[in-house]
C-alpha cells in the first residue's frame, strides 16, 4: 500500500523489504549476528567487506562483496563498524546517494565527540539518508534469541519515510521499535548503552552509606565496647551476628524511604493549594527512584531473612544453649516458663513473617511483566494500600524486638542507643505523617487538589488612587 503522507506509517512497507536485499558493512560479532537475525526472518542479505574473500563465519550462501558493489545492489545498507572507520565512506559517496545508512555505533564512553556518530555520518555523506538504530541491542542477544532484556529499538531520522522503513526491518525481526524523533536525538540514544544502572545510582549510594554507618556503629557498641569494658573478644560477631542487625535495619530505614516523598509531595500540595506546580528537583529525584529504593531494601529484607534461618545451627548459640541446660542441671532449677515473653516472642515472628510476605508482593508487582498485566487501580492499591501495611508491620516486628529496652540505661553503651532504635525512626515519622493526613478533612482535601482544585489566590488590594477615575 503506497502513501503519499509521509506521516503515515506504511503498513505494508515490511513485506516489500523482505524481497528486497539488506545490505550490512562489516563483517564482526555485531554485523554476523545481524544478518544470522534478518536471514532467519526471512531478509535477503549481503555482506559489505574491506576484504571479501577474507571474510570468516559468514552463512554459506550469502554474498560478501566490496562495499561499493554490495551498495549498489541495496536501498538500506547497516554500518555495523566503528566511527573512526568511516573514512572509507568519502570514497563511495556517489554510490551512497539516497541509500538509507542505519549507524549501529556507539563510543567507549558518554559524549566522547561533540557531535553523535549519526550526526558525524550524516555530515560525510551528505547525499545518505542516515537513521540511527540498533545500538541499544547487543550481538550476544541477537545471536541467542535472549531479547527480553533489551527487546527495545530506539530509531531516531530525520527523514519519516526512512525511519518507518527501519521500524518494518525492526518488527520483522521480533523486536520493538520506538520512535524516538529527530537524528538530534542520536546523542542521548548513544549515550543509553553506556550508562550503568542509572536510576539506582542514587538508591545504591544511599544503601551503602547506611551500611557502613549501622555496621560501624555496631561494630563500636557490639564488639569495641565488650573488648574494652568487659575485656571479652567478641569480635566473631562480625561474620554473622553483626550483618544480621545491619540487613533488618538498612532495610526497614529504605522501605520508609519508599513512602516518604509521597508524604512530602502531599504536605507540599497542601501548602502550595495545588498540583499544577513542579516539586524541588530533589523531591522529583527522590520519587523516581522510589521502585529501586524498594527492591534494595527487598534485598536486604531476604538476606535478613537467610541470616536467621542459620541461628540454631551456628557454634557459638549452640554452646550458649547447652552450657545454660548444664547449669539448670547442676543447680536443680528450671527456668520458669514466662507467658509475656511468650506472647512477646510470637508477635515479634508473625508480625515479621507476615510483613516479609507483603514486602515480596510488592516487590512481584514491581516487575514489568507482572505490573503490565493489572491496571492502575490494583497497581496502586498493591503499591499504597498493602505497602503501607507492610511497613506497618515491618516496624511492628522492630518495636516488639526492641520492646522496652530503650529504656534500661545499661542498654546505652557509650550514651550509644540500641541499633534497632535507629531502624525505627523514619518508619515513625513516615507513619505519623501518614496517619494524619488520611484524617478526613486533610485526605478530603489532598484528593480534591489532585482532581484539579486549586486554592483561590488573594488579588492585591488596590488603593484609594487605582480605584478614581482622573479625568482631565
Amino acid at each position: 500500500m503506497e502513501t503519499n503522507d509521509s506521516n503515515l506509517i506504511p503498513l505494508c512497507s515490511g513485506f516489500k523489504e523482505k524481497h528486497n536485499s539488506i545490505c550490512i558493512f562489516g563483517t564482526g560479532d555485531f554485523g554476523r549476528s545481524l544478518g544470522h537475525k534478518l536471514l532467519q526472518n526471512g531478509f535477503s542479505v549481503i555482506f559489505g567487506s574491506r576484504n571479501p574473500h577474507a571474510a570468516a563465519m559468514i552463512p554459506n550462501g550469502v554474498e560478501v562483496l566490496c562495499h561499493a558493489e554490495a551498495a549498489q545492489k541495496c536501498s538500506i545498507i547497516f554500518l555495523a563498524i566503528q566511527r573512526h572507520h568511516y573514512d572509507f565512506l568519502t570514497e563511495i559517496t556517489d554510490v551512497l546517494q539516497g541509500k538509507i545508512l542505519v549507524d549501529v555505533s556507539n563510543n567507549l564512553k558518554i559524549n566522547q565527540y561533540p557531535e553523535s556518530n549519526a550526526e558525524y555520518l550524516a555530515g560525510i555523506v551528505p547525499g545518505a539518508i542516515v537513521v540511527k538504530a540498533f545500538n541499544t541491542v547487543s550481538a550476544w542477544a541477537l545471536q541467542s534469541g535472549t531479547l527480553d532484556a533489551n527487546r527495545q529499538v530506539f530509531v531516531c531520522s530525520n527523514d519519516s519515510k526512512a525511519k518507518y522503513a527501519v521500524m518494518d526491518i525492526v518488527r520483522g525481526i521480533g523486536l520493538t521499535p520506538q520512535d524516538h524523533g529527530s537524528l538530534m536525538a542520536s546523542k542521548e540514544v548513544e549515550n543509553y548503552p553506556l550508562q550503568l544502572f542509572p536510576m539506582w545510582r542514587i538508591p545504591i549510594y544511599i544503601c551503602g552509606g547506611l551500611t557502613v554507618f549501622v555496621f560501624l556503629y555496631c561494630v563500636l557498641r557490639s564488639v569495641v565496647y565488650p573488648a574494652i569494658n568487659d575485656k571479652k573478644d567478641l569480635s566473631y560477631y562480625i561474620v554473622v551476628s553483626i550483618p544480621n542487625m545491619v540487613f533488618p535495619i538498612v532495610s526497614l530505614i529504605l522501605f520508609a524511604l519508599v513512602y516518604l516523598p509521597g508524604v512530602f509531595a502531599a504536605v507540599l500540595q497542601l501548602y502550595r493549594g495545588t498540583k499544577y506546580r513542579r516539586f524541588p528537583n530533589w523531591l522529583d529525584q527522590w520519587m523516581l527512584c522510589r521502585k529501586q529504593l524498594g527492591l534494595v531494601a527487598l534485598a536486604y529484607a531476604f538476606l535478613h531473612a537467610i541470616y536467621t534461618l542459620i541461628i540454631p545451627i551456628r557454634y557459638s548459640v549452640r554452646h550458649r544453649i547447652s552450657s545454660l541446660t548444664i547449669a539448670q542441671i547442676q543447680t536443680n532449677q528450671t527456668k520458669e516458663f514466662i507467658h509475656s515473653s511468650a506472647w512477646r516472642s510470637d508477635l515479634y515472628l508473625a508480625f515479621g513473617i507476615l510483613g516479609f510476605f507483603f514486602f515480596v508482593i510488592l516487590g512481584i508487582t514491581s516487575l514489568p511483566s507482572v505490573s503490565n498485566s493489572v491496571n492502575w487501580r490494583e497497581f496502586r492499591f498493591v503499591q499504597s494500600k498493602l505497602g503501607y501495611l507492610a511497613l506497618v508491620l515491618c516496624t511492628a516486628h522492630a518495636l516488639i524486638f526492641g520492646w522496652n529496652r530503650f529504656l534500661n540505661f545499661s542498654h546505652y553503651r557509650w550514651y550509644m542507643p540500641p541499633p534497632y532504635t535507629l531502624s525505627l525512626v523514619v518508619p515513625c515519622v513516615v507513619l505519623i505523617l501518614k496517619f494524619i493526613l488520611i484524617t478526613p478533612c486533610l485526605d478530603k482535601r489532598i484528593t480534591k487538589i489532585r482532581q484539579g482544585w486549586e486554592k483561590p489566590s488573594k488579588a492585591p488590594k488596590q488603593t484609594k488612587y487605582e480605584n478614581s477615575h482622573i479625568t482631565i
